[in-house]
C-alpha cells in the first residue's frame, strides 16, 4: 500500500511521439531568430545541438491553450498521460514504464518544480501551470541529466516567464468562454499588469481563474448516483516578479507562483475492458458518493546575476510546495466485501523543495564555458485513510464513526542531494564546434512508515535509508554547412534516483527492501536548417536509447513498492519540414518513427511485461500538420485562421498483469486522430480569437487504469476498465484587450 496509489489512484501512463518543431511567429522574409536557454546561456535555436522545441506565448493565446492537454499539438514528442486535472505523467521519446519518480523534468526559469524521488508521487503530478504572461515553452528532448540532473531521462520542459520592464507601463485583460459536447460551459479570466518603479526598478504581476465544465456523468450504474457533467473544475491563481537593475552589471529578480488546482470527480470513464469502449452509451462513470482532487502550487525564486565582464555569476535560490488532498470512492470496489457500507479513501500528498544553484558562465570567446554547484533537500508525506460511510442516496457523504479504523499508512521522506556540474563549448574552427559536460551526484534518502487499522494492522518501520552516487555526461560535435544549417551528434546519459522500498508487514522473502537508480544513455545525429529568409526550413534526428534498470511501479500484498526491470531500447526519427512561401503563411508538417520495447523480461507476477513488449503509450507513427494564415485587413489591423491534426496509431496501455492474465495482452489502444480550428482578428488594442478543438469528436484514449483495485478486487462494476479520454469537441473564444 505504500502510495496506496494503486489502490487509490490508478494512474495511468502513456507516450506519444510526435515530431521536432519549431516556434511558428517568425514570418517569410524576416531575420528574426529564435533564442533559447536550453543550456542555461541565450543561444539561438540553429546553434543548440540537440533537438528542442519552442511555443511561444502568442500561440499559446491565439489557439486558447491554458494546460499541457492543450499544448501538444505544438510540441512535439511530447506526451500526457492524465484521466484527472492536476494528475498527469509528462513523457518525452516513449521513455515511460509507469514508475512514480518522473522522467522528465519541469522547470519555471530557474525554479525546478516537483519532487526526484520515487517517495511522493512525482511522476503523476507534474506541475500544469497556467501559460497565461508566458513568454515560451522549451522543451529538450533526450536526456538532460548533465545541466538538469536527476528525473530528466527523457528531457525538460521549461515554462519562461515574461520579465518585468522598466520601458513602460503595459497592461492586458483577458476573456473567454467555452462550449463543450454534451457538458457544461467553461469560463476564462485572466489579467497581467507591468509597472516600473523608476529607471532601475519594475514589478510585473499577473492573475487568471478558470472554470472548465465537466463532461462526464454518473448515470447511477448499480446503484451509483445519478448527475451530470461531474467531472468540473476550477483553476486560480497568479505569479508576481520583481526585477531591479542598478546597472548593466547587476540584475537581481524576486519571483513568486500560487496556482491552486480544485478538481470535483476524476475524468475517468468506464469502458468494456476487452474492447475499450465506453459502457452504457456515453462518458460515464460510477459515482457513489462525492469526490475530489485539490491541488496547489507554491514556488518562490531569487535570482542574482552579476557580469564580471569576462564571466557571469548566476544564483538561483528557490522553495517549493506541492500539496495535494484528494479523496476517491471505492464503495464498487469495497463496499460489498465490507458489509454494504460506502468505502472512500482520502490521501494527502505533501512535497516541500528547497534548491540552490550557482553557476559561473563566461561570455563569450573561444570557449564558452559554464561551471556550477547544485543542493536540494526535499520533505515529503504521504498520508492515507480508508474510510466508510453510510450506504443511502447516492451522492452525498455520511462517514459512519467506527470504533476501529480499517486503514491508516502514513510515509515520511527526506531526499537531499549534492551535485557539481561543468559544460563547455569549444569553437575549434568557424564551422566546427564541440560541446561536452558533466555532473556528478550524490543523494542520500530516509523514509519512515507507520500503519493502523484492521486490514493493515500496527506497525512502524523506520529509518529505512539509502544514497546513490551517479556521474552523467554529454558530448555534442556540430558542424557548420554554411550560415544557416549544422549537422550534430549528441551522446548523453541521465538518470533517476533510487530509493529505500518500504516493505508491507508479511511480505514474501525476497521482495525488494530497496530500489537501484536507473539511467539512459542516449544515441542522436541530426540536421538543422533553412533558408537565408527563413522562408523553408527542415530538423531532422535519428536517436536510440538505451534504457537500464528500470523503474517499475509493483504491488505486493496491496503496497505499491518500486522495482527493477530488465532495461529497454528505443529507437526513433523525427522530422519537421516548415514552408513560410509567403508573407503570412506557416505550415509545418511533422512526422515521428518509435520503436520503444522492452529488452527483458519482468516479474511475471507484479508487472507482467516479458522482452519485446512495447512501451505503454508509445505510438509506432505519429504525423502531425499545422497551417495558419495571417493578413492586414488596414488602419494596423489583421486577421488570420489555422488549423492543426494530430494523428496517433495503435498504442499499449498500463502494464498490469491482471488484465494480461484475463485477455492474454495488455490494453490495445486504436489509433485517433484529433482535428483543431482557429481564426482571429487582431485590432492592435484588442484581439479576438475563436477555436474549435477536437472537430470530429474523437474518443482518443488518454491513460487506462489497473483492472482491480484493493484485494484484487474489480475497481468498477460489471468489471470495467478505467479510461482518461480527450476532451470532447470544444468550441471557445477569447477576447484580449491590451493597453
Amino acid at each position: 500500500m505504500r502510495h496506496l496509489k494503486q489502490l487509490c489512484l490508478g494512474t495511468a501512463l502513456a507516450a506519444v511521439i510526435a515530431a521536432p518543431a519549431a516556434a511558428q511567429e517568425v514570418e517569410a522574409g524576416t531575420s528574426d531568430e529564435i533564442v533559447v536557454t536550453a543550456q542555461k546561456r541565450s543561444q539561438t535555436l540553429i546553434d543548440v545541438p540537440q533537438s528542442v522545441s519552442v511555443v511561444t506565448g502568442d500561440t499559446l493565446e491565439r489557439q486558447g491553450a491554458t494546460s499541457f492537454a492543450d499544448y501538444l499539438k505544438n510540441v512535439p514528442s511530447l506526451q500526457l498521460v492524465q484521466d484527472t486535472p492536476g494528475q498527469g505523467r509528462l513523457v518525452l521519446r516513449g521513455v515511460n514504464t509507469g514508475g512514480v519518480a518522473s522522467t522528465v523534468a519541469v522547470y519555471v526559469d530557474e525554479t525546478p518544480f516537483g519532487s526526484s524521488t520515487g517517495l511522493a508521487n512525482g511522476a503523476i503530478l507534474a506541475g500544469d501551470f497556467d501559460a497565461f504572461d508566458v513568454d515560451r515553452i522549451e522543451v529538450l528532448r533526450g536526456p538532460q541529466g548533465t545541466l538538469y540532473g536527476a528525473s530528466s531521462l527523457g528531457g525538460v520542459l521549461k515554462f519562461v516567464t515574461n520579465e518585468p520592464s522598466t520601458a513602460g507601463f503595459e497592461g492586458k485583460l483577458l476573456g473567454g468562454v467555452e462550449f463543450t459536447d454534451g457538458g457544461d460551459a467553461s469560463y476564462r479570466g485572466a489579467a497581467m499588469i507591468n509597472l516600473p518603479l523608476g529607471h532601475t526598478l519594475a514589478l510585473r504581476a499577473s492573475g487568471s481563474w478558470r472554470r472548465q465544465g465537466g463532461y462526464i456523468d454518473s448515470i447511477g450504474t448499480a446503484g451509483s448516483s445519478v448527475r451530470r457533467n461531474i467531472n468540473d473544475f476550477d483553476t486560480y491563481g497568479g505569479r508576481a516578479s520583481l526585477l531591479w537593475k542598478p546597472d548593466d552589471a547587476l540584475s537581481i529578480r524576486l519571483s513568486a507562483l500560487v496556482q491552486n488546482l480544485n478538481v470535483d470527480a476524476p475524468s475517468v470513464v468506464e469502458a468494456d475492458a476487452a474492447t475499450l469502449r465506453p459502457l452504457y452509451g456515453g462518458l460515464t462513470q460510477s459515482e457513489y458518493l462525492p469526490t475530489f482532487s485539490n491541488v496547489k502550487y507554491r514556488l518562490y525564486n531569487a535570482t542574482i546575476a552579476y557580469d564580471f565582464s569576462g564571466a557571469t555569476l548566476t544564483s538561483a535560490t528557490s522553495y517549493g510546495e506541492q500539496l495535494q488532498s484528494f479523496r476517491a470512492d471505492y464503495t464498487a470496489n469495497l463496499g460489498a466485501v465490507l458489509g454494504g457500507p460506502y468505502v472512500y479513501f482520502d490521501q494527502l500528498t505533501q512535497n516541500r523543495k528547497w534548491t540552490q544553484e550557482l553557476r559561473l558562465a563566461s561570455n563569450g570567446g573561444r570557449i564558452d564555458w559554464l561551471v556550477g554547484g547544485y543542493y536540494t533537500h526535499e520533505k515529503a508525506r504521504i498520508f492515507q485513510n480508508l474510510k466508510s460511510a453510510v450506504p443511502g442516496t447516492p451522492g452525498t457523504l455520511t462517514p459512519i464513526d467506527l470504533p476501529y479504523k480499517l486503514a491508516v499508512y502514513d510515509l515520511a521522506s527526506r531526499y537531499e542531494e549534492f551535485a557539481g556540474f561543468a559544460n563547455a563549448t569549444l569553437h575549434l574552427s568557424s564551422r566546427f564546434d564541440i560541446d561536452f559536460g558533466g555532473r556528478y551526484s550524490h543523494n542520500r534518502q530516509r523514509a519512515d512508515q507507520t500503519t493502523d487499522g484492521v486490514l493493515l494492522g500496527s506497525s512502524v518501520i523506520g529509518d529505512l535509508k539509502s544514497s546513490d552516487n551517479v556521474f552523467t555526461w554529454s558530448v555534442a560535435p556540430k558542424f557548420k554547412l554554411g550560415d544557416r544549417a549544422s549537422l550534430y551528434a549528441r551522446v548523453a546519459k541521465g538518470y533517476r534516483p533510487g530509493g529505500p522500498n518500504v516493505i508491507p508487514i508479511g511480505s514474501p522473502p525476497g521482495t525488494p527492501t530497496s530500489f537501484d537508480p536507473d539511467t539512459v544513455t542516449s544515441y542522436e545525429i541530426g540536421f538543422k536548417g533553412d533558408t537565408a529568409d527563413r522562408s523553408a526550413s527542415i530538423e531532422a534526428s535519428l536517436y536510440h536509447i538505451d534504457w537500464s534498470d528500470i523503474q517499475l511501479a509493483a504491488v505486493v500484498n496491496g503496497f505499491g513498492v518500486n522495482v527493477n526491470g530488465a532495461g529497454a531500447k528505443i529507437d526513433g526519427a523525427e522530422v519537421v519540414a516548415t514552408l513560410r512561401p509567403i508573407t503570412g503563411l506557416t505550415t509545418a508538417i511533422n512526422f515521428t518513427y518509435t520503436d520503444a520495447r522492452l529488452s527483458g523480461d519482468t516479474d511475471p507476477l507484479v508487472v507482467g511485461a516479458v522482452k519485446g513488449d512495447p512501451l505503454p503509450f508509445s505510438p509506432r507513427h505519429a504525423v502531425s500538420v499545422n497551417a495558419d494564415y495571417r493578413w492586414a485587413l488596414g488602419s494596423g489591423a489583421s486577421a488570420s485562421i489555422g488549423g492543426s491534426i494530430r494523428s496517433l496509431s495503435r498504442q499499449r496501455g498500463t502494464y498490469d498483469p491482471v488484465y494480461l492474465a484475463s485477455y492474454g495482452h495488455f490494453p490495445r489502444i486504436r489509433a485517433y486522430e484529433l482535428v483543431d480550428l482557429r481564426a482571429g482578428l487582431d485590432f492592435g488594442g484588442y484581439a479576438i480569437n475563436a477555436y474549435v478543438s477536437n472537430l470530429t469528436n474523437a474518443r482518443g484514449i488518454t491513460a487506462t487504469q489497473g483492472l482491480t483495485g484493493v484485494a484484487g478486487l474489480p475497481r468498477y462494476p460489471n468489471a470495467a476498465l478505467g479510461t482518461g479520454v480527450v476532451r470532447p469537441r470544444t468550441i471557445g473564444i477569447n477576447l484580449t484587450m491590451g493597453f
